[in-house]
């Protein structure tokens, strides 16, 4: 069988070997790969989650990397569905266009435009627009939904031929994707070529400050091969003739880093965002292999927790549902051995996972619906970042008696 990742053995950004092993989740399967009904008796492969530090520039990766044709091609993820996610992009792009005066009529090239959702938003203030993601079922959705888009992986090679047809961008954009990309160097190249001499590079990834803050673990696997900090953002940028002039913290997916970059020398000051942020990951000892290994232990402390109350709850013959079916429950299921024994079902909005099977666990997934016609005694929200939301959105699931439980960033039942 061919052999769909590899064990890299230097650092992605700054080349170093000097790596430590830091955290080591359980092995998982790809946390998108949903399965079909008639596919069920398949197995299904598991790849090692173990997260490194690089002792030269501080920065967190996994160095087990699957083949992104593999992760990408037929991706089941969309922004669209999330009301959250739309009012949080319709605010980004508004943001970015007034913040760096950025002319209507310019162009923005999404990185992982994913349906189009954000680059909507700047199509509504204007500009012209393209994406370029892997995906091809969803790329072309986001073309038939009339947002213009190409499927493709960002290389320095596309990147020329785009200067060349459509001109240099005012904007390039990347959201939660700078953290999915092996070869984070060739895009950088490629992002300095097509960026235009005034333009601005402006990015979104998880961060890691929030992932230990708040014990978001679960934001860990296989699509998110770096958990990004300030620190050896900096020189990495510098390293490929950029500058990061500007940081921003956001509440997205739990807590997220909002980063803007120019090429260097660009017209903007750096602002002071940026060594603000430096000196709080130090604070916090995020350049120290210890704090990492601390954070480890914290994991273990809610993995007894919770798993003691499921247990508990289903010996006293209590139905346990799970709310939504993010990545990030694949990790947090499989880390804390919560699989078809205590999860009947779980329900998600998003119709691309609905009739399908959870990676690995193998837990139908079933429209919001089926909350109330199977009326379990409990959901569990495995899309924690949206526990609000959901409480509120299904207050009459509370009404007929249901509990929510929210895993992180502590357990609560509601």
């Amino acid at each position: 069988m061919k052999q769909d990742y590899y064990h890299r053995s230097t650092c992605r950004l700054c080349g170093s070997g000097r790596l430590s092993q830091v955290l080591s989740l359980a092995p998982t399967p790809l946390a998108n790969a949903f399965v079909a009904k008639d596919a069920l008796a398949q197995p299904q492969p598991v790849y090692p989650l173990d997260v490194y530090f690089c002792e030269d520039c501080t920065h967190a990766q996994l160095l087990d990397v699957v083949d992104p044709s593999v992760l990408y091609q037929h991706y089941v993820y969309v922004s669209g569905t999330s009301p959250v996610f739309v009012r949080h992009f319709r605010e980004y792009a508004a943001y970015v266009t007034s913040r760096f005066q950025i002319a209507a009529g310019g162009l923005v090239v999404e990185i992982g435009s994913n349906d189009g959702t954000l680059l909507r938003s700047f199509k509504d203030l204007g500009m012209q627009v393209l994406g370029v993601d892997p995906a091809e079922e969803i790329t072309r959705a986001t073309v038939n939904s009339g947002i213009d888009a190409i499927v493709g992986f960002f290389t320095p090679e596309l990147a020329c031929e785009l200067r060349a047809s459509r001109g240099p961008a005012a904007v390039i954009a990347a959201n939660n994707v700078i953290a999915h990309i092996d070869d984070l160097s060739g895009v950088m190249e490629g992002i300095r070529e097509l960026l235009a001499e005034d333009g601005v590079f402006v990015f979104e990834v998880s961060y890691l400050v929030d992932v230990v803050e708040k014990n978001l673990f679960d934001t860990i696997y296989h699509e998110h091969l770096d958990y990004h900090t300030v620190q050896p953002l900096v020189g990495f940028f510098k390293r490929h003739g950029l500058e990061l002039i500007e940081t921003k913290r956001v509440d997205s997916h739990g807590g997220s880093l909002r980063g803007v970059a120019q090429r260097a020398g660009g017209p903007r000051p750096v602002d002071v965002s940026v060594a603000e942020a430096v000196s709080r990951e130090r604070v916090l000892g995020l350049d120290r292999t210890e704090t990492l290994r601390a954070f480890a232990g914290h994991i273990d402390g809610i993995k007894r927790e919770l798993t003691g109350l499921l247990l508990d709850l289903k010996q006293q013959g209590k139905r346990i549902a799970g709310f939504g079916a993010p990545a990030k429950a694949t990790t947090l299921m499989y880390h804390f051995g919560i699989g078809a024994g205590i999860i009947d079902f779980i329900v998600d909005d998003s119709p691309l996972k609905q009739g399908l099977y959870s990676p690995g666990m193998r837990i139908p997934v079933v429209p919001s619906s089926e909350l109330y016609a199977q009326k379990p005694d409990y959901a569990v929200i495995l899309a924690w970042n949206f526990a609000q939301p959901i409480i509120d959105k299904h207050a009459a699931f509370r009404a007929q008696g249901g509990r929510f439980i929210v895993p992180l960033p502590r357990v609560e039942v509601i």
